[in-house]
């Protein structure tokens, strides 16, 4: 998943390392490394920070947020406690100012390739390095990685190579960038449906494509879609695009094969396949964290996995009674934090605070 968009600003106090094709031979000491920086892993960083812990994030992605970010940055999302509504951008951003007072360094557009330990049980220390050739050295790994790496399937068109991140894009992350173009849509699956019905009403116009008259979608998005065809405002196409046309990146035309074999050209300044993703773990199956499932066993007290100083939180994790929830992982990386003092600081002992009665912790949070 490495299209890129609108990225967050960054906050005072938060690092930024992006990769510029440049080897790097230093070793970079932190106390934690974690890996992914969606929520469970930003959070994580807040729940580190209270406890003097500093830490790296890598993330394979251009930004910060993970799949808020990538897969719904304005779609909202309802069950995170205290917030009865929130977009997937709204809630990475307001994680990363949360997150201000710590100094975390992000390292983006990385993959972690390898993980090395060469510490004890007791007294854990690992190598960590990137597919950028940078080397980190800290004594605890927390692996937030989601499900993996996100990639979208590519549709079957030659020329789609040198539009895409320009006109052609594969998530929808500012509706703006759609305001009076001529919009095409192609899928017949939820997002398609919901960004058909999100984009109408700032397109100059909106075509959605579909190689039949049948939707995957939930029903009243699909009843919906087809109210605005009758209403004239979207028009439907049943077919594929084959071909696209344009200059410098930016599309003027997308060619459309009828299911009658057929060929149309239609207006588009948007192209916006819509085709699944799929979805990789990369190399933290060569780990050695005993995975079931693609999924990295964990207990739960502690969301630590069979290797001392590795834990495993967010939807990259399993245990019995697991959820995929926004909070859980939040709950997780809370614990895991506490666990992580242990190794980062063995011979101090954690004295348990609470934010709203702790000058300690205030200080640190600057208030």
């Amino acid at each position: 998943m490495s299209a890129k968009g609108a990225a967050a600003t960054p906050a005072d106090g938060v690092q930024f390392h992006k990769r510029r094709g440049m080897k790097m031979s230093e070793i970079i000491e932190t106390d934690v490394v974690i890996v992914g920086a969606g929520p469970a892993g930003l959070f994580a960083v807040f729940e580190l920070g209270l406890l003097d812990i500093r830490s790296h994030l890598i993330d394979i992605l251009p930004r910060a947020g993970g799949q808020c970010s990538e897969l719904y940055p304005e779609k909202p999302i309802y069950d995170i406690p205290g917030l009865p509504v929130v977009t997937g951008q709204g809630l990475t951003d307001d994680l990363l100012k949360q997150i201000e007072p710590f100094n975390p360094t992000f390292h983006f557009n990385e993959m972690v390739e390898t993980l090395q330990s060469l510490g004890t049980e007791d007294k854990p220390e690992f190598i960590v390095k990137t597919d950028a050739g940078k080397t980190f050295k800290s004594k605890v790994v927390i692996v937030a990685a989601g499900g993996g790496s996100f990639q979208p399937k590519k549709p079957p068109i030659p020329e789609i190579d040198a539009y895409e991140n320009k006109s052609v894009f594969y998530a929808v992350r500012r509706m703006e960038d759609f305001r009076d173009k001529d919009v095409v849509i192609v899928g017949g699956g939820d997002s398609a449906l919901d960004w058909t019905l999100n984009l109408q009403p700032v397109a100059k116009s909106l075509t959605l494509v579909h190689r039949r008259d049948a939707f995957r979608a939930a029903p009243h998005s699909v009843k919906a879609m087809r109210d605005l065809v009758e209403q004239g405002k979207i028009s439907l196409k049943l077919g594929q695009i084959t071909h696209v046309a344009g200059a410098d990146g930016q599309l003027s035309s997308a060619t459309l094969k009828g299911n009658d074999g057929t060929e149309t050209q239609l207006p588009c300044n948007r192209l916006v396949p819509f085709f699944g993703l799929t979805m990789k773990l990369g190399p933290v199956a060569d780990w050695g964290l005993n995975l079931h499932e693609n999924l990295v066993p964990v207990d739960t007290e502690k969301f630590e996995t069979n290797h001392s100083g590795i834990f495993a939180i967010g939807d990259i994790n399993t245990y019995p009674g697991k959820l995929k929830l926004i909070l859980c992982g939040f709950h997780e990386g809370a614990l895991a934090a506490q666990r992580a003092h242990h190794y980062v600081y063995p011979d101090k002992k954690l004295l348990f605070q609470y934010t709203t009665s702790s000058t300690n912790l205030q200080k640190k949070l600057g208030v």
